[in-house]
């Protein structure tokens, strides 16, 4: 999450070559840590999320090695159907098995789960996370977090396309879309190549 507000920017990508991104990181940013993440994504019955196209809305109840956390992102897509932000409200919880149990009393059900490892770095004005997905793979995550002020979400993820390519990555496959899409739904996902 930027530091104004409740918007969030950030590009998820698979990359043809990590070395020189993970040994820069290593050398260069701070390193936050190494958590396994189980994500489970929820939509209720009276708005189905996962029926519009594109996603607009994420429910999400996290246990991340041990610390849990209630999740809503409403993503703003652009002409194309590309989103480069959304508004992202979290708080940390105390229970997931109550959160569920409510969640279950409301009629919002679980839709996906995404098993995660992820290992965190900060550098500068980015978060960036090395995330590896059971059943899709290898990701990085870069996440703003400075102020906006008078720049657009756009320049932005244009800015850390290019912190990306500073590393030699090679091909870069970017999704719009998310992993609990991507995991629900592989056939429809699009990614922009980027070389």
């Amino acid at each position: 999450m930027s530091n104004d507000g409740n918007k969030e920017i950030e590009i998820q990508v698979q990359i043809e070559k990590s070395t020189k991104l993970k040994a820069f990181l290593k050398k260069e940013a701070k390193f936050i840590g190494k958590k396994h993440q189980i994500d489970k994504y929820f939509s209720p019955a009276h708005k189905n999320y996962i029926k519009i196209r594109p996603v607009d809305e994420w429910l999400r109840l996290r246990d991340s090695s041990g610390a849990f956390s209630i999740n809503y992102k409403y993503w703003h897509h652009d002409l194309d159907h590309k989103s480069q932000y959304c508004d992202e409200y979290e708080t940390g919880i105390e229970s997931l098995e109550q959160a569920e149990n409510i969640f279950k009393a409301l009629d919002i059900k679980n839709v996906a789960i995404v098993d995660k490892t992820r290992k965190l770095y900060l550098y500068k004005k980015y978060e960036i996370a090395i995330d590896s997905i059971k059943g899709l793979g290898d990701f990085v995550e870069i996440e703003y977090k400075g102020k906006l002020g008078k720049l657009k979400p756009e320049d932005i993820t244009e800015e850390m396309v290019k912190f990306l390519k500073s590393f030699n990555v090679g091909k870069i496959s970017r999704n719009y879309v998310g992993y609990p899409f991507q995991i629900l739904f592989p056939k429809e996902v699009e990614y922009e190549i980027i070389k």
